[in-house]
C-alpha cells in the first residue's frame, strides 16, 4: 500500500500540491489561478480540466499568477509564530482535533456549506475541487472554515495528514469504487504501465542501500578522512663551474650527476565538528637538495642554495610525522590554528598571496618561486590567526618558534629561534589581491645560533646568513605581494626587504639590508582543464648593504623558471620544468647554472 501511494503522489502532484495549496492558505492574501496537473501516458488524461497529450510521461504544468496579488508584500500579515511553546502547540493541535470532532461538521461535501467562503476568493477553485472531489476538507463547528487565521504547523501537519490519509483510501488496493472523477482509475493504470521500471528502480535503490550500508560498516572512520599524494622526480643540473663563492677555495667543478628520488605524504584530516580540522601529516622521502653544503667536502652539490627545488628533502625515505595542526573557527569571522609540529606561516590561515604556484606539488619547481621569503621566517610550533572583517579585508598574525618544545636555556616559545608576524589582506574582488606583511624575526639564543637562514634557503649565501653561520640574528621583514586575474592569465609577484642586525659577539649592532622581488605569469587551463603554463622572473634574496666588510652582493643574480603541468587524469599530473640561474650568488664571475627536473604528482 505505501509504495503505491507513493507512486501515485509521484504522478498526481497536483493532488498534493493542492492540499500543501490549501493547508497554507492562511499566509497568502493575492488572487492565483488554481493549480493544474496533467499526467500522461499513451492518451491524455484529465485531472483539472486541463489536457495535454504525451507519450513519453508525465507532464506537470506549474501555478502561475493570473491577477497581481491584492497586497504586493505578505509581510506583516501573517502573526509570529516563533515564540510560541511546544506545550502551547500541542493544546492548539488539541483544540484543532476537538474543533474537528466535537460539533464539527462531520464532513463538508460541498463548499457552499462553509459559509465564510465565497466564489470570490482567490483559492476557492482549489478549496472546491479538494471538498468535491477527494472529499477532505472539514469545516468548524460554526461552519467556517476561517481561511485567513493564521495557523500553527501542527494544524498544517494534521490537515496535510487528513488529505493524505483520504488519498490513500481512494486509490486503494483497485478493487473499491473511487469517489473521484477517474483519477485513481488513471493513476492505477499508470503504475501497472510502468510496473518494470518502477522496479527495476526499486532494485536499483534497494542495491544502494545495502552497498551504503556496507561501506559505513566498514569505513575507516566517521570522523577522519586519508589523503595522499606521491611525487616522482626527475631531476639534474647543467653548468661548467659552481658559483664564486669568496669564503671556499676549491675545485668548482659543477659535477652532477641525474637523479630520481620520491616524496610520499599521508594526510589524516579529522573534524570534530563539521567546521574544525586536525590534521596529521605523515612523510617519507629521498629527494636530495642541489644545495650549497660544504664544497670543501660534500660530494654532487650545486654550490649555491639558489638551486633548491620546491619539493626536495631527504629523511632516507623513513616515515616521520613533519605536522601535525588543529585549525578551528572562533565565531563567523576568526579563525585560529595551532601547530605543534612543523610550523609554516605559508601553511597556516595565512594567504601567501601567490595561488598558482604556492603548491610544493603543484605549482612552483623552485624554491623561490613559491611566495615571498617573508614567509619562511624560523619556525616549529606556533599558532596563528585570520580575523575577516568582511570578505575584502581581513587581518592576520601568527607567532611560530624553532624549539618551543624545549626547555632548555635559550630555547623553548619565547627564549630561542622565534618569528611573529602581522599581515593586512585586501580583496576587493575576486581576481585581484594584496597583501602587506611585516614579519620580525630572531635566530639564535644569547650563547650564540646554529645555522642560520634569515631568507629560508632562498638566496645567497650572504642573504641567508649575513653575519657568517653561528652568529645570532634579528630581522625586521617587509613585504608586499600581490596577484591580479586577468581573463585567461594571471600576473602575481613580490617585493620583499629585510633588515637584519647581528646580536652576539664584537660584531653586535652591526646591520645588513635584504632585498627580493619575483614577478610571474600564470595561463590555467591552458591546453585542458587543470593544466598551467607558468613563468618567473626575480631577483633572489642580496645584501645590498652589510656593516661587514666583504658582505655584500655587489652583482646580481637573476632567477628565471618556466613550467607546464599537465593532468593526465583528475589524480595524475605531470610538471616538467627548468629553471636558469644568471649570475648565481649574484656574482657577474659565475656561470649560469641551468636545473631542470621531470616532477609527476599522483594524489589520491
Amino acid at each position: 500500500m505505501s509504495k503505491l501511494f507513493w507512486q501515485a503522489l509521484k504522478v498526481s502532484p497536483a493532488i498534493l500540491g493542492a492540499s500543501l495549496f490549501v493547508a497554507g492558505s492562511a499566509y497568502a492574501t493575492g488572487q492565483v489561478s488554481e493549480p493544474t496537473a496533467t499526467v500522461t501516458s499513451e492518451s491524455a488524461v484529465e485531472l483539472n480540466g486541463s489536457v495535454e497529450t504525451s507519450v513519453d510521461g508525465l507532464n506537470i504544468s506549474p501555478v502561475k499568477e493570473t491577477k497581481e496579488l491584492a497586497d504586493n508584500s505578505l509581510i506583516g500579515q501573517v502573526p509570529s509564530v516563533d515564540n510560541t511553546s511546544t506545550e502551547s502547540n500541542f493544546q492548539q493541535l488539541q483544540n484543532y482535533g476537538s474543533e474537528n470532532n466535537s460539533d464539527a461538521l462531520d464532513q463538508v461535501t460541498n463548499v457552499g456549506q462553509l459559509r465564510d467562503v465565497s466564489p470570490g476568493d482567490w483559492a476557492y477553485e482549489a478549496l472546491r475541487n479538494l471538498v468535491e472531489r477527494y472529499g477532505c476538507i472539514a469545516g468548524y463547528p460554526d461552519g467556517t472554515y476561517r481561511g485567513n487565521r493564521a495557523m500553527t504547523r501542527y494544524e498544517f501537519a494534521a490537515g496535510l495528514n487528513a488529505c493524505l490519509s483520504q488519498l490513500e483510501r481512494i486509490i486503494g488496493d483497485g478493487t473499491s469504487t473511487p469517489p473521484d472523477n477517474g483519477d485513481a482509475a488513471s493513476i492505477r493504470r499508470l503504475v501497472q504501465e510502468f510496473q518494470a521500471e518502477l522496479q527495476t528502480l526499486t532494485g536499483r535503490v534497494d542495491n544502494l542501500e545495502g552497498r551504503v550500508a556496507f561501506l559505513e560498516d566498514h569505513q575507516f572512520s566517521t570522523t577522519t578522512k586519508l589523503k595522499g599524494e606521491v611525487i616522482f622526480a626527475l631531476t639534474d643540473v647543467w653548468g661548467d663551474e659552481k658559483p664564486v663563492v669568496p669564503f671556499f677555495e676549491n675545485d668548482r667543478d659543477l659535477d652532477i650527476n641525474t637523479t630520481f628520488g620520491d616524496r610520499v605524504r599521508l594526510r589524516l584530516e579529522t573534524s570534530f565538528s563539521g567546521k574544525d580540522l586536525l590534521t596529521t601529516r605523515l612523510q617519507a622521502r629521498n629527494i636530495t637538495p642541489f644545495q650549497m653544503g660544504n664544497p670543501n667536502t660534500a660530494a654532487n652539490v650545486a654550490g649555491t642554495n639558489m638551486t633548491r627545488l620546491s619539493f626536495d628533502g631527504n629523511n632516507g625515505n623513513d616515515v616521520e610525522v613533519d605536522k601535525l595542526w588543529y585549525r578551528f573557527p572562533l565565531g563567523d569571522k576568526l579563525t585560529v590554528q595551532i601547530d605543534a609540529k612543523g610550523a609554516e606561516l605559508y601553511s597556516t590561515v595565512i594567504d601567501p598571496v601567490n595561488p598558482f604556484f604556492a603548491s610544493d606539488a603543484s605549482g612552483s619547481i623552485s624554491r623561490f618561486g613559491r611566495f615571498s621569503p617573508i614567509y619562511r621566517v624560523g619556525g616549529d610550533v606556533g599558532i596563528a590567526a585570520t580575523y575577516k572583517f568582511s570578505n575584502a579585508l581581513s587581518f592576520s598574525a601568527a607567532y611560530v618558534a624553532d624549539d618551543g618544545e624545549n626547555p632548555n636555556p635559550d630555547n623553548g616559545l619565547f627564549n630561542g629561534t622565534y618569528s611573529a608576524l602581522a599581515q593586512l589582506t585586501f580583496k576587493p574582488s575576486n581576481a585581484i589581491t594584496l597583501g602587506l606583511t611585516y614579519a620580525h624575526s630572531y635566530y639564535g639564543g644569547v650563547a650564540g645560533a646554529g645555522n642560520i637562514f634569515v631568507t629560508g634557503d632562498t638566496g645567497g649565501a650572504n642573504a641567508n646568513r649575513p653575519f657568517s653561520n653561528r652568529v645570532a640574528t634579528a630581522t625586521d621583514s617587509f613585504g608586499i605581494q600581490a596577484n591580479a586575474k586577468f581573463g585567461m592569465f594571471a600576473l602575481g609577484g613580490w617585493v620583499g626587504y629585510q633588515s637584519a642586525e647581528a646580536k652576539a659577539t664584537a660584531i653586535a649592532g652591526s646591520d645588513a639590508d635584504i632585498w627580493n622581488w619575483m614577478v610571474n605569469l600564470a595561463l590555467p587551463d591552458l591546453g585542458g582543464k587543470g593544466n598551467l603554463l607558468g613563468l618567473m622572473f626575480g631577483m633572489p634574496p642580496k645584501v645590498t648593504h652589510n656593516d661587514i666588510s666583504g658582505s655584500e652582493d655587489n652583482d646580481t643574480s637573476f632567477h628565471v623558471e618556466a613550467l607546464y603541468r599537465y593532468k593526465l587524469t583528475d589524480n595524475i599530473a605531470i610538471t616538467p620544468g627548468v629553471i636558469w640561474l644568471i649570475n648565481p650568488e649574484h656574482n657577474n664571475d659565475s656561470d649560469d647554472i641551468w636545473i631542470g627536473t621531470l616532477r609527476t604528482t599522483f594524489t589520491f
